[in-house]
């Protein structure tokens, strides 16, 4: 029974990690909009939010409609958010659509619908994922990288 507890704790925590938007805090919870210094942006027609520093911004994005993409960053082995990211969004090989630098912790998103490659580079450490996105649910990606450095 202990090796079962020890086994469905770090699935539960990832799974809050995986799917943020869902946990009712962050959804029911006012928000201080004095605080919150998030705004859409947009680069080769793509619009998008980066951001998620403090509760408040955080919520705030969470709480966003219309982003086909979400992306979580986080480091070390408490899953702490990241903003020090840089993303790399790809339509195919070479082909680029958005570029972000110190992104994070949250991105969200807004592609025409299609495949695209997602690579994010913290430190020189890259992590890959593929994202199948279109007009229904968006499609979440987590990136984590083990040392908080």
């Amino acid at each position: 029974m202990k090796y079962l507890h020890t086994l469905l704790l770090p699935l539960t925590a990832a799974g809050m990690l995986m799917f943020p938007a869902m946990t009712p805090a962050a959804s029911l919870e006012p928000i201080d909009s004095q605080g919150v210094q998030v705004q859409s942006q947009e680069q080769n027609g793509i619009t998008y939010l980066s951001g998620g520093i403090g509760e408040d911004e955080s919520k705030a994005i969470q709480q966003t409609t219309g982003y086909n993409l979400h992306m979580t960053f986080s480091v070390g082995t408490g899953n702490e958010y990241t903003s020090d990211v840089n993303v790399v969004i790809q339509k195919a090989p070479g082909q680029t659509v958005l570029t972000l630098n110190d992104a994070g912790p949250l991105v969200y998103v807004k592609l025409p619908a299609g495949k695209y490659t997602v690579i994010a580079t913290r430190n020189g450490e890259t992590r890959q994922d593929v994202a199948d996105v279109g007009n229904g649910a968006a499609r979440n990606l987590v990136f984590h990288w083990n040392d908080a450095s």
